[in-house]
């Protein structure tokens, strides 16, 4: 949620990044209730002194044994109405503007490059090599189904489209790319985290998937809780309504979970395979950093997400979006795209945001620094990385003629086995 007062003070500035993010917006209204609610505030502030002021009198008049006179005691009752009235008011116009400010996405970074779209996204840099197949490449699905480790006709029969179900080495080979994962950034000084995968309203709202997000969702309506669509959410929300020493900062997590997303808006698209589904598995890297040095947490993030695929040999390019494409809630994205034969085209398996104070401010979750002063601190957050999409790139990638797949060296030691053969 953005700040009130970076409005007022720069209300064209913020119209503009509202523009930049393809979104028009007259904040006349806004400044409208800014002003009054100054103006309410100042008179509830003037009528509680009064108030205060009056109490005083017949406190003194009964410490004196005399008895306040009825005008007093009518006065002192059509103050207390006048300020309830007013503290309606406030919190009508509160309302009003929260409901505003909520409806507003992140201001992008100075350094996010301007665009309506992913066609304006920056290519940043490429990293390995795309393999050259002596054969024509199949797709994921079609490889996982001969092998017996894919089956989405049985998946379809329990849950409906977009489901899987992993069947022999593919159980184990999902396993072990999860392990690998957790194991490899942990190397790296994050702290392995597991959270609830059902999670609250206010921890929803706190990470900017309420209320702007609620139909991508599945909610449990009994409970009023939600499945989450990212370890983020949960993770994320450990520290709401916290504040953290500057010494104990940054503070870096990993965590895997299972994830659940609607789709909602992707109709028609990767229909087929692992790609798109409404429950998949992910591993989450969140940090909590100083706003000082957020951007380079961004920076070395993207290189700790990269650093797992190019351990496992996929080619991979990162990808810097326009102000156009980022999420609600990022002031900066970078995408993590891996390299699928079966297509050949790059897929997004990671997004890694700088979201500044933006979650923070929803959370309420400040830095306190030696000199006491305290502030809103920074939250990040990206995919380290999606579990389901790697399954998919390794068994295109690594795909044999001769239908075999091969597994990534780094994986064996968890797999237990270096090649997946159809069984005869």
């Amino acid at each position: 949620m953005l700040d009130i007062k970076v409005i007022r003070e720069n209300v064209e500035v913020v119209k503009q990044a509202m523009l930049y993010r393809n979104k028009d917006v007259d904040f006349e209204q806004l400044l409208k209730w800014d002003q009054e609610r100054k103006v309410v505030i100042s008179e509830i502030e003037s009528l509680r002194l009064k108030r205060n002021e009056e109490s005083e009198k017949i406190g003194n008049l009964k410490r004196e044994g005399k008895e306040p006179s009825l005008d007093l005691l009518e006065e002192i009752n059509e103050l207390r109405n006048v300020i309830q009235q007013q503290e309606k008011q406030l919190l009508m116009i509160e309302n009003q503007m929260g409901s505003f400010l909520l409806s507003l996405p992140n201001i992008p970074d100075e350094s996010v490059p301007v665009g309506k779209d992913e066609k304006d996204n920056k290519v940043i840099r490429l990293i390995g090599e795309q393999r050259k197949f002596p054969f024509k490449p199949k797709h994921h699905w079609e490889i996982g189904e001969k092998l017996g480790i894919l089956d989405f006709e049985v998946a379809s029969k329990i849950s409906g489209s977009r489901f899987a179900v992993l069947k022999n080495e593919g159980c184990a080979l999902e396993r072990a790319i999860i392990s690998f994962f957790l194991d490899t950034h942990k190397e790296r000084g994050y702290k392995e985290i597991m959270t609830p995968y059902l999670v609250n309203h206010a921890s929803m709202f706190a990470t900017g998937q309420l209320p702007k997000f609620e139909e991508d969702a599945f909610k449990c309506a009994n409970d009023d809780l939600y499945l989450i669509s990212t370890a983020e959410i949960s993770v994320t929300n450990i520290y709401r309504d916290d504040v953290l020493d500057e010494a104990v900062l940054p503070q870096k997590f990993v965590s895997y979970s299972a994830c659940f997303r609607r789709e909602s808006g992707s109709y028609g698209k990767d229909t087929k395979g692992l790609i798109r589904n409404h429950q998949f598995n992910k591993v989450e890297l969140v940090k909590f950093v100083s706003p000082k040095d957020s951007n380079e947490h961004l920076e070395s993030l993207v290189c700790d997400a990269g650093h797992v695929l190019e351990l496992l040999g996929l080619p991979y390019r990162v990808v810097l979006l326009s102000t156009g494409d980022m999420g609600f809630s990022s002031a900066k994205t970078y995408d993590l795209e891996v390299w699928l034969s079966g297509d050949s085209l790059y897929r997004e398996i990671s997004s890694c945001s700088n979201f500044k104070d933006f979650q923070a401010r929803r959370m309420n979750t400040k830095i306190k620094y030696k000199n006491k002063k305290r502030e809103l601190l920074h939250t990040l957050n990206g995919s380290g990385v999606a579990v389901g999409r790697t399954f998919a790139a390794i068994l295109e990638y690594y795909q044999q003629e001769d239908g075999s797949v091969i597994i990534p060296e780094v994986l064996r030691k968890y797999t237990k086995f270096d090649v997946i053969r159809q069984k005869k």
